[in-house]
């Protein structure tokens, strides 16, 4: 594969892992990677990513497709042959193991012994070069056809086990003493290495497998999608986390549209003396008509959010969503609900802590529910009965579910009575369209009373609230 085609497909490739690369940022790479040439990869790394990576949740995505099309070795496995690892010894002691082994019992006791002493004070050179080695003697696995290679890294870490290494060299380290301060400085940099030696297994598992398979089979399976593409449902702890930092612009800019609408739309009442004084010089037919200046408005909210088990995922970050919300509408009241509703809206104080407010919601998520089915009839019911004042003519609703109901009733006439009451009404789903009205999903029933939008990761979520008019 020429350079040209590598440039090609890897800026393919990072299109298709959610990056957005334009015609003229695939150019400005171009012409980056010409000034700086191949000689230095690091070098090369950086134009690249000045060019084509916008924000920093790109990078990781990025650094992995880049050891993809650009690795620094190629070929087989790196295994020092036994001359090398003489010379490393200064000569084989009568307890090592047999040179040209690359994996037994007293092998891995071997490499061990060495890892822990790079753990201590290794570089990051000696930490890949000991990361090739594993993947080469304790990776390789069969492949799924008859005489195919494959490697692991789950395999190369489960013998390996660096994490057990760190704890026996704490124990050695804090049983020494006078050592206590020390100790926490140098157990944050063994926990460091061993992540990083980690993820060098990967790194190189990853660059084995793309000799076999090719790059793009490998970008496929092993590259995780950006935090904007991630779906609600199938995210983890820790990606909840990332996108909580995402919700706050997109909670100015939904604030900011709605806001933007309200003054498009309605002008400041008639002033009648400034359009009688200015129809004097008409003979006294108002020709002009002048308004009075419309008073700061802030639009106003309701939020209800189905905190069921099917959308767990999706509800921490919708209430998330909810506590950004509040710092930018004038009134934001939201209720949680099973098959029954419950308010939440002193949970969001003003300036509180988003993980105590989250705890604090996790513990009231119980009460929403009364025989533990979702029932989107008896929640609206009860809301339409117990908040009958929560919805007016500035309100703005949003439901926010899966709009499965265990085939029960939908209460569509109390849904209809919120809808009317409030300016604008939407249900947000963070499921496919290609699951609507599948099993016990009632999206087109709900779609005939108000809007009906796909939300199923950040990305549509932005496209959600740039599309509102």
């Amino acid at each position: 594969m020429g350079l040209v085609e590598r440039h090609v497909d890897f800026v393919e490739a990072l299109r298709r892992a959610g990056m957005p690369v334009s015609l003229a940022e695939d150019l400005d790479a171009v012409r980056a990677v010409t000034a700086v040439g191949l000689a230095d990869r690091e070098a090369l790394r950086a134009a690249y990513a000045a060019t084509v990576v916008k924000r920093p949740m790109h990078r990781a995505a990025f650094d992995t497709l880049f050891d993809l099309w650009f690795p620094a070795v190629s070929g087989g496995p790196r295994i020092p042959d036994a001359r090398d690892e003489e010379a490393q010894d200064g000569g084989r002691g009568p307890d090592a193991p047999p040179a040209g082994v690359p994996d037994d019992g007293a092998a891995l006791g071997n490499f061990r012994d060495r890892l822990a002493e790079q753990l201590e004070q290794g570089s990051e050179a000696d930490l890949a070069a000991l990361a090739a080695e594993a993947v080469g003697r304790f990776g390789p696995v069969r492949g799924r056809g008859p005489g195919q290679q494959a490697w692991s890294a789950y395999t190369v870490m489960s013998r390996v086990q660096p994490e057990q290494l760190v704890e026996q060299l704490l124990q050695a380290l804090i049983a020494q003493p006078g050592e206590s301060l020390d100790a926490v400085v140098r157990e944050r940099a063994m926990r460091t290495a061993a992540r990083r030696f980690t993820e060098l297994v990967e790194a190189e598992v990853r660059r084995l497998t793309a000799e076999e398979r090719g790059e793009e089979h490998v970008a496929k399976h092993s590259v995780r999608p950006s935090i904007e593409q991630i779906d609600f449902l199938r995210a983890r702890r820790a990606d909840l986390d990332a996108m909580r930092r995402e919700i706050y612009p997109l909670a100015r800019r939904l604030a900011t549209r709605l806001a933007r609408e309200h003054h498009s739309t309605r002008r400041g009442s008639l002033d009648f003396r400034r359009t009688v004084r200015a129809s004097v010089g008409t003979g006294g037919v108002p020709v002009v008509t002048h308004h009075r200046p419309r008073r700061p408005h802030k639009p106003e909210l309701v939020v209800l959010c189905d905190v069921s088990g099917s959308v767990a995922p999706f509800a921490q970050f919708t209430l998330g969503l909810v506590f950004a919300l509040r710092e930018q509408f004038t009134k934001v009241r939201a209720f949680t609900f099973v098959d029954d509703v419950t308010e939440v809206t002193d949970v969001f104080r003003p300036g509180g802590d988003l993980a105590e407010t989250m705890t604090e919601l996790s513990a009231r998520a119980r009460y929403a529910a009364l025989w533990g089915r979702t029932s989107y009839g008896r929640a609206f019911t009860k809301f339409v009965e117990k908040y009958p004042d929560a919805i007016g003519p500035r309100t703005s609703l949003l439901v926010l579910g899966d709009a499965r109901s265990n085939y029960g009733d939908l209460g569509l006439p109390h849904l209809r009575t919120m809808v009317g009451a409030a300016k604008h009404a939407w249900l947000i789903n963070p499921e496919a369209k290609t699951m609507w009205d599948t099993g016990d999903s009632a999206v087109s029933a709900f779609a005939e009373i108000l809007q009906v939008a796909e939300c199923r990761n950040l990305a549509q979520l932005s496209e959600f609230v740039h599309e509102l008019t």
